[in-house]
């Protein structure tokens, strides 16, 4: 990219290439690069026909053709800091400057802005820095007074600096020169190799996986953390994230613990504070100058890493050095041993190891002069220094012997220390080739210098000690941004290191037991060879190389994790994940970590006030333990979804092994101490489910959301297989929302009600349709998803958004009801509110939508809900007192009337309400009996419900359904002229005048005629149109059988009770009907007789039943009901919306529901 085309005046001649030759007009003028880069890009000129024709081609030949200027610089990215989201798509705010004139992507210029050409992709990666903004350059910072800031060298660390050495550094440790020797002693060499090569076994598992991660992409600074929560989400990622920062803070207790513990055992024992005044008071007295000494030290590391990080990093490779020199030493001990042996002899008092501290030679009596006198040992156990004085029975009875301890390798000790030591604590380390008799008081040994066990031993607790020694193989992963080639170092770097470490265990555990009595190996402190480093009696040129080596060691690990733990919980703060810690992301004005150093400290002083390396020790392991394991489990997961980004360098790896790695990891947990497991696990569960419920949402593209998705697939498929059974049918509901004009939810109540109904359970999907097409209302279909999902969680519904944009609601309904859900997991019922304001709309396609919509429900066979007056429903928070939800069963439906009150009153709303159930006799049915078949029907299903038989009068037709019906249809007459034209308008004015003139004549003319002509045509017109009753289920066989007894007598409804009953009752209203019937018949207005005897009838059925309802239910909570359907002749639809008005009218809160065609609720278990 680094030379500018410039435009260049080319004669006529040469301004057009001919056919088969080329213009050579392009001259590159190879002007300097300010991006310091290079590019062998060139511009070429189309090869053109001559006698083609094109717009670009100039009039007059002779003119100057100007070649296009190409002018590139190169393009910048970021400040260095690596972006979580690709840089390179959809940021463009660097491309805003550049102008793509060039007629050869002119195709794709108005793609430019959000879409870069590849050439500018290609440099933008090419200079795309990923330098972690570590301690280094937070010093840089400080340093930095310029108003710029220093240019970010290139990433130069190789792999055995930048990853292989680091990881040998973390690896090898305290554990190594403080405790190997006693496990060893005691496991033996066969359980010690066991013990090594199980936790090798993880580590070298856990790295091939890591190798997998992390090679996967650029991995940013943050190492372990960054790995999993990518991989395996943000909840996964912080839990073990902060148990990973947890781990780090407790091994810097561990390595402080290391360094108090060489300094007064070791260095200076005398520099002790508390001195025990008894035997029995020692351990409390060395525990308590670990704390005091803890305490201080870590004081003064915080101190060091608040105030000069750089040195730290610095110190790091003589702290290296000194391990390196320390592990020499040790094989140059080894190796010397086998010549000359170093002489350290241990006492023993028959089989009995003894402290050597407070005597010089190992002789009960000693000849000076010619006279026998008492040694300091003899007054260890005797009561005073003469030859006569009482001694301690087992002193008495054994002798003193000498014996060497470092045999070398030429002697056969390796036998010997093959086999475990394990023991309470207080067991004297014995050497059981010796002969000893038994004698003395046991409970006056704790008085004797003897060399015990400090704590009680066995495989499992030296699994947990043991393990910190092989931790520290995420090192190279967290220089990921050091690293000039960091997908190649990572990989080979944290193998390599592991290999070789494993390689010095497995020898130092072989050498140990072959070089050093078993004795000496579970004298943890040295006591038997006065005081000195085990370890170091073994190394060469003197014990002070391990000592001094071991002791920097400690130093600088423990400085390194100080400096580490608070950048991990910065990074895990500043992600945002863990609400809580939003203040430990903040620091120094440089970045610094200040909050998180402080609260560090504040954890690491916890386990320096355990004050014991063994207690210690465990406890980091587990959280390593549940790091590893994670990622193991990331990388197995990542493999088995085989998702398209899953693409690591590193091919040497397995789903097994990962598995592998994983049980091992959780075995391991449990071997090392069962109570920390389960404590480890429960502190990252809690954490685990804070970040679910409380954290901010990350989409990471992880695999957990992955397995979601395969495992939903999954589960889809399955679904599909066979419908629900009935016992597992529940209500998955499509909630058909409006939206006012700003795209604000209208009918908020809707979303609560379905909550109530669903209690988190089952499919919700909310849909709304806007009016035009996607194009034009992509925005407006934005910001109604956007309303509609924040009044979904305001009001606790769980569920699916989906806002469709249509040329026209109607057919943006039909699609949505069609197609929405998927699979198995569609919706079977669909969730609406009444359209109240319909009568007062000037526009009738709102309530034609509505009647449409309730034909498509009832087409695909999906149960159908309209509440009315939706806005007075309770809301989540309300609690309703004790009232009823009344159900009025007219018609069987599958049992959506019976289900729906139980699924409501399961919710805090509605749990005080009771529950009755309404249903109306026929004529030939005997109520009584009724009454108890249905309360057995209800103690069947499992439902508490009062029930109540309703019978309704067998009274004529009134005045008041007359004038209601005659309102309906002038109505209607009246919205109809309002479609028409003028000249139609006219013309249909003058018809129903002429027909109304002519019906007045007849009627004048004969009466009775009139009457039965009426009744005549009333007949007709029922046979020409399929009747759409009030109470419609066509898939019912009870709703057939009212079918043909309407039929039967279609102008009269009897809703009626037994035989005996309806003859009383005739008899007994027959004269004052006959009466009314008169009089009605002589004050019937004209208009009357011209009325649709079909639209009666029904109007009829509505004004009886809502009297029914009202009187029964009016102070009801709820009222669910039977909801007619339709008719099937679409030019009665406005009649429709009016029966129902007078169905419902009176009534506060309506659910009208309408079944699906299947059971829903059944009596078997």
């Amino acid at each position: 990219m680094g030379e500018r085309f410039v435009v260049v005046p080319v004669d006529g001649g040469v301004g057009v290439a001919g056919e088969g030759g080329h213009s050579d007009a392009v001259v590159a003028d190879p002007a300097p690069d300010p991006g310091g880069g290079s590019s062998s890009s060139a511009g070429t000129v189309e090869e053109k026909e001559a006698g083609e024709d094109s717009v670009f081609e100039p009039q007059d030949p002779n003119a100057v053709v100007p070649i296009l200027e190409y002018n590139r610089e190169p393009n910048k990215y970021g400040d260095g800091v690596p972006k979580e989201n690709s840089p390179f798509i959809n940021n463009t705010d660097n491309d805003k400057g550049n102008s793509y004139d060039g007629t050869n992507m002119a195709l794709f210029e108005e793609e430019m802005d959000s879409n870069p050409m590849v050439s500018s992709l290609l440099n933008k990666l090419a200079n795309y820095t990923n330098l972690t903004q570590g301690a280094q350059e937070h010093e840089e910072a400080d340093d930095d007074e310029g108003p710029k800031k220093k240019a970010v060298k290139s990433p130069q660390m190789g792999t055995f600096m930048g990853v292989y050495l680091p990881c040998l550094q973390n690896i090898l440790g305290v554990i190594l020169f403080l405790r190997l020797t006693w496990i060893v002693g005691t496991a033996g060499i066969l359980e010690s190799l066991a013990i090594v090569c199980l936790c090798c076994s993880c580590t070298m598992l856990t790295a091939i996986s890591m190798s997998a991660i992390a090679t996967n992409g650029v991995v940013p600074a943050g190492g372990s953390y960054y790995m999993i929560s990518r991989s395996l989400g943000p909840e996964f990622g912080g839990a073990v994230g902060l148990c990973f920062y947890l781990g780090t803070t407790f091994a810097g207790s561990m390595y402080i613990l290391g360094t108090i513990e060489i300094l007064l055992t070791y260095i200076v024992p005398k520099a002790a504070i508390f001195v025990a005044e008894k035997k029995e008071d020692e351990v409390d007295a060395l525990l308590n100058n670990m704390r005091v000494y803890g305490t201080c030290c870590l004081a003064l590391m915080s101190i060091v890493v608040f105030v000069g990080v750089k040195y730290v990093n610095k110190l790091a490779l003589v702290f290296l050095a000194c391990v390196i020199l320390s592990i020499l030493a040790i094989y140059a001990g080894v190796i010397k041993t086998i010549f000359e042996p170093p002489d350290f002899p241990v006492c023993m008092l028959g089989n009995r190891t003894l402290q050597n501290h407070n005597f010089d030679s190992c002789l009960k009596t000693d000849v000076i002069d010619n006279l026998t006198v008492t040694t300091k040992l003899w007054q260890l156990f005797c009561e005073g220094p003469e030859l006569n004085a009482t001694c301690n029975d087992y002193f008495v009875n054994n002798n003193v012997t000498l014996i060497q301890g470092i045999p070398g390798l030429k002697s056969r000790v390796i036998s010997e220390n093959m086999w475990s030591e394990y023991g309470p604590s207080g067991t004297k380390v014995e050497n059981k080739n010796l002969d000893s008799i038994a004698g003395g008081d046991p409970s006056q040994d704790i008085y004797m210098p003897y060399v015990v066990n400090d704590i009680a031993t066995f495989f499992t607790l030296l699994v947990g000690i043991y393990f910190p020694s092989v931790t520290g193989i995420m090192a190279g992963s967290n220089r990921s941004g050091d690293l000039r080639d960091a997908q190649k170092s990572i990989p080979i770097g944290t193998i390599m290191a592991i290999a070789t470490t494993s390689f010095i265990y497995v020898t130092c555990v072989v050498l140990f037991g072959a070089c050093i009595e078993g004795v000496l190996l579970r004298d943890k402190f040295g006591d038997s060879v006065k005081g000195n480093l085990v370890i170091g009696t073994l190394s060469w040129p003197s014990p002070w190389v391990i000592v001094i080596g071991s002791f920097f060691s400690c130093c600088g690990a423990g400085l390194q994790s100080l400096t580490g733990a608070p950048r991990l919980l910065q990074a895990i703060a500043r992600d945002g994940i863990v609400p809580f810690l939003q203040v430990f992301g903040h620091g120094k004005a440089n970045g610094e970590p200040t909050w998180a150093l402080l609260l560090t400290a504040g954890i690491c002083e916890i386990g320096i006030l355990i004050a014991s390396l063994d207690a210690v020790a465990p406890i980091l392991s587990m959280f390593f333990l549940m790091c590893y394991l994670f990622v193991n489990l990331a990388c197995a997961v990542q493999t088995l979804l085989r998702t398209p980004n899953w693409r690591p360098r590193f091919k040497y790896y397995h789903w097994a092994l990962s598995f592998l790695g994983m049980s091992l990891c959780l075995a391991l947990m449990f071997i090392s101490s069962w109570y920390y497991a389960i404590v480890a696990m429960v502190i990252a569960s809690c954490i685990y489910k804070y970040i679910e419920y409380r954290g901010a949402e990350k989409e990471w593209g992880d695999g957990i959301r992955g397995l979601s998705l395969n495992a939903a697939r999954y589960a889809l498929i399955r679904l599909e297989e066979a419908p629900p059974h009935t016992k597992n049918w529940r209500p998955q509901v499509l909630v058909l929302l409006n939206l006012d004009s700003d795209q604000g939810v209208k009918h908020p109540r809707l979303l609560s009600l379905t909550t109530q109904l669903k209690a988190g359970k089952g499919l919700t999907i909310v849909g709304n349709v806007l009016e035009g097409t996607y194009l034009t209302k992509e925005a407006e279909a934005k910001k109604a998803e956007q309303n509609i999902k924040s009044t979904m969680s305001a009001e606790r519904t769980k569920g699916f958004c989906h806002v469709v944009v249509s040329s026209n609601l109607r057919d943006g309904f039909s699609h949505l009801i069609q197609s929405a859900g998927l699979g198995g997991m569609k919706h079977n019922t669909v969730l609406m509110a009444w359209p109240g304001t319909w009568r007062q709309s000037n526009d009738p396609q709102s309530w034609k939508n509505f009647i449409e919509t309730v034909r498509e429900t009832t087409a695909t066979h999906h149960a159908l809900l309209v509440a009315k007056n939706v806005d007075s429903f309770p809301t989540n928070q309300d609690r309703l007192g004790e009232g009823t939800i009344d159900v009025w069963w007219v018609v069987h439906d599958g049992g959506m009337l019976m289900l729906l009150p139980f699924l409501l009153r399961q919710h805090k709303v509605w749990r005080k309400c009771k529950m009755r159930i309404f249903t109306v006799a026929q004529m030939d049915d005997n109520s009584i009996q009724m009454k108890k078949d249905l309360q057995m029907f209800l103690y069947h299903l499992r439902l508490d419900a009062e029930v109540e038989v309703v019978e309704m009068h067998d009274n004529d037709i009134s005045a008041f359904t007359y004038e209601k019906t005659l309102v309906m249809e002038q109505r209607s007459q009246m919205l109809k002229q309002m479609q028409l034209s003028r000249t139609e308008r006219e013309r249909e004015i003058q018809s129903i005048t002429d027909e109304s003139r002519s019906s007045i004549r007849r009627k004048n003319q004969d009466a009775a005629q009139s009457t039965d002509l009426s009744r005549q045509s009333s007949q007709m017109e029922d046979t020409q149109e399929d009747e759409a009753q009030l109470i419609h289920d066509r898939n019912t066989a009870s709703h057939a059988a009212i079918n043909d007894k309407a039929d039967a007598g279609p102008e009269r409804v009897h809703m009626t009770w037994t035989k005996d009953k309806l003859f009383t009752e005739r008899n007994r209203n027959r004269e004052c009907n006959a009466n009314v019937a008169v009089r009605d018949l002589f004050n019937m207005k004209p208009e009357w007789e011209s009325l649709n005897q079909s639209n009666v009838r029904r109007m009829h059925t509505a004004v009886k039943l809502n009297e029914v309802v009202v009187n029964k239910s009016q102070g009801a909570h709820l009222v669910l009901l039977n909801m007619p359907g339709p008719p099937r002749n679409k030019g009665g639809d406005e009649n429709y919306m009016e029966f129902l008005e007078v169905l419902l009218e009176g009534l506060n809160r309506v659910l009208l529901v309408r079944g699906g065609g299947r059971e829903v609720i059944t009596i078997y278990s």
